[in-house]
C-alpha cells in the first residue's frame, strides 16, 4: 500500500505495519496515517501499537518508546504480526520455537493413530504431511535457516517418522535398536521438511519476482 507516494505500508484487515529505515520518517508516515485514520472516524489503539528497530548489532542503541499526536507508543523486542513472530535481530530462532511448540501438540494428539497397526504407513505419512506439517511449515516462506535450525526441525522429523514407522529390530543381534537418519529417509521417500521449506522459499521468491511494479508485495 502506498503512503505519502511510495510503496512505505503493510495492512491486512485491521492490521497496518509501517516500515521505514529512520525514526523521523517513520514518525512523518506514522502522524499521516493516525491524520488519515481520523479524517475517516477510525482510531490507532496506542495500547496495541507497538514500536520496533530492526538491527542485527546487539549493542546498537535502543529508543524505548515513540510518541505520536499524544500518543505513546512501547518499545518491544519481538511481537507477532498475522501469526509470525518478528524480533528486533531479524532472527527466525524464536519463530521455529514458536512453531514447534503447537507442532509437538499437534504430534501427540494424533500419536496413538501413527503408531496404530491398523493403518497403514502410507496413511500415516499423508497424516503427516496434512496434519501435522502444515502447523509446523506456516510462513516457511520467509525463513533463513540456520544449520543449528534446520537439525532442529530434523530431529522433529524424525521422531514422527520414528512414530510411523514403529521399532525396529536388528537381524543379527536379534535386538531392538534405533532408526538411522539415512534408513528413515530412504523409507520416508519424500523431499525431509528443510527441503520443502527451500522449495516454498523459492516459490515464493518467483511469485514475488513476476509481480508488476504497480504491485506491493
Amino acid at each position: 500500500m502506498k503512503l505519502n507516494g511510495t510503496h512505505q505500508l503493510l495492512a491486512y484487515a485491521d492490521d497496518v505495519n509501517i516500515l521505514r529505515g529512520s525514526i523521523y520518517t517513520l514518525k512523518g508516515n506514522s502522524e499521516a496515517l493516525v491524520a488519515a485514520t481520523r479524517e475517516i472516524g477510525l482510531k490507532v489503539s496506542a495500547d496495541k501499537t507497538k514500536y520496533m528497530v530492526m538491527y542485527r548489532d546487539q549493542n546498537a542503541g535502543r529508543i524505548h518508546c515513540v510518541r505520536i499526536d499524544n500518543s505513546t507508543f512501547e518499545s518491544v523486542e519481538e511481537f507477532k504480526y498475522l501469526g509470525t513472530t518478528l524480533t528486533n535481530q531479524n532472527s527466525n530462532a524464536e519463530e521455529i520455537r514458536s512453531r514447534l511448540k503447537p507442532g509437538n501438540v499437534c504430534y501427540h494428539s494424533v500419536q496413538n493413530l501413527l503408531s496404530s497397526r491398523l493403518l497403514s504407513r502410507r496413511l500415516k505419512i499423508k497424516i503427516y504431511r496434512t496434519v501435522i506439517l502444515p502447523v509446523i511449515l506456516y510462513g516457511c516462506e520467509i525463513w533463513s535457516l540456520t544449520l543449528r535450525e534446520e537439525r532442529k526441525l530434523r530431529v522433529f522429523e524424525n521422531t514422527v517418522l520414528m512414530r510411523i514407522f514403529g521399532p525396529l529390530r536388528d537381524e543379527v543381534k536379534g535386538e531392538r535398536r534405533r532408526w538411522r537418519n539415512g534408513e528413515l529417509n530412504d523409507l520416508y521417500s519424500s523431499p525431509n521438511i528443510v527441503r520443502v521449506i527451500k522449495s516454498r522459499r523459492m516459490r515464493w521468491a518467483g511469485h514475488v519476482a513476476r509481480m508488476g511494479e504497480e504491485r506491493g508485495v
